[in-house]
């Protein structure tokens, strides 16, 4: 008789790097087979009575960190995804605020990734850009407490894959709960400065 299918968690951790301007992901290097030595998402087989929630924990502690947030996604139930046997895998996500022991990747240029991760990162990113703007608390993970409209445009173009029109824009950012714009202007590099948003308390 076949076993039941173990399930992972797997986390695509999200970290905005403000003096850049990139959404990164971060990555671990596994230390035991299979695939050890590949870089992967971080990841944990879930514990008998653990919540998702606590499993996320155990996978960033891999990389010496805590997620500022985290949700679910979406389950990936191909059979062959781990050579060890039959394995869903609940992809989530997280946001950090620190380094860590990650690798940060930008997820344009991902290196090849252990088990079927490259095509969790591939299917997930669109469920991510939907959340942009429509779901403020990962929003404002993202964004962090100030951000100008160069940091938006930044990353809508990051999770989107198309740069936004900047009045459209500019009326999505006016509508969030919670956001304002302020009086102050920051420097956009080249062109004319930016507006700088703050979220309220």
């Amino acid at each position: 008789m076949e076993r039941t299918s173990y399930v992972s968690v797997d986390v695509l951790l999200l970290r905005y790097d403000h003096g850049t301007r990139r959404l990164l992901l971060g990555l671990h290097d596994r230390t035991v087979d299979p695939f050890a030595g590949w870089p992967a998402l971080p990841g944990v087989l879930l514990h008998r009575g653990e919540r998702i929630r606590e499993a996320i924990g155990r996978a960033l502690a891999k990389v010496d960190l805590r997620a500022a947030g985290s949700g679910q996604l979406v389950t990936f139930d191909e059979p062959n995804r781990d050579p060890r046997g039959p394995t869903l895998s609940v992809a989530t996500w997280a946001v950090g605020t620190e380094v860590g022991t990650a690798t940060w990747a930008p997820p344009e240029n991902l290196p090849p990734l252990a088990f079927d991760h490259e095509r969790i990162v591939a299917d997930c990113w669109p469920l991510l850009a939907g959340m942009l703007w429509r779901e403020t608390d990962f929003t404002r993970l993202l964004t962090g407490d100030e951000f100008t409209v160069a940091d938006a445009v930044a990353l809508h173009t990051a999770l989107t894959g198309t740069p936004p029109d900047r009045g459209n824009l500019n009326r999505t950012l006016a509508g969030l709960p919670g956001l304002a714009r302020t009086d102050r202007l920051a420097s956009a590099g080249r062109g004319r400065p930016g507006a700088v948003w703050s979220w309220s308390p």
